[in-house]
């Protein structure tokens, strides 16, 4: 059987998994939510693909994204991190998982959740957008600009408009699938 997916996740075997059963699913677990964040922010530069291709890697490095394990980071266990093959290897996107982490028990502490703050956005509930083709798809809206925004003012890193933007695409806050995607009416 042949089915129709969104033309970019065809490219490898990677991106068809997660296109078919994460991509725009709405997520509303706050450990998950976290974990999309740090990898958006990872992705920032590089491919989606390399991100996928290395995410189980990433889990294990980063203690499964756990933001309790993360704010203890010292700095000789972000110098050990640099040299994991496992990671990106980048200074500012390392830091910025123990700075997020950080943040994410700000956000915690005013309104209870990260899923209730982000969530808070888009009324709990997703947009459902309509396109045919993925050049409508936008690469940043008003609305991921004012969370991204947000987000800074709380202190997060790497979570610029276009970021965020594929966060909400990747948790399901918005639908992105094309309306020729098999997806679209699933999620």
């Amino acid at each position: 059987m042949n089915i129709e997916r969104c033309s970019w996740a065809n490219t490898s075997e990677y991106e068809m998994k997660y296109h078919d059963n994460e991509w725009g699913v709405p997520t509303y677990d706050d450990k998950v939510l976290f974990e999309f964040l740090i990898l958006e922010g990872q992705q920032a530069g590089l491919s989606w693909q390399t991100i996928l291709k290395r995410r189980e890697g990433m889990r294990e490095a980063y203690y499964n994204f756990d933001p309790e394990r993360l704010i203890t980071l010292t700095d000789v266990d972000i110098e050990k991190l640099l040299k994991d093959n496992r990671i990106i290897k980048n200074r500012l996107k390392v830091n910025s998982v123990v700075n997020n982490a950080k943040c994410y028990f700000k956000v915690i502490e005013e309104y209870g959740s990260l899923s209730n703050f982000l969530w808070s956005f888009v009324d709990g509930k997703p947009v459902v957008n309509h396109y045919k083709t993925i050049s409508e798809v936008p690469a940043s809206t008003q609305l991921s600009d004012q969370i991204s925004k947000e987000l800074k003012k709380i202190g997060f890193k790497f979570v610029g408009s276009t970021i965020i933007y594929a966060f909400m695409q990747a948790v399901g806050m918005v639908n992105d699938h094309l309306i020729s995607c098999f997806r679209h009416s699933e999620v």
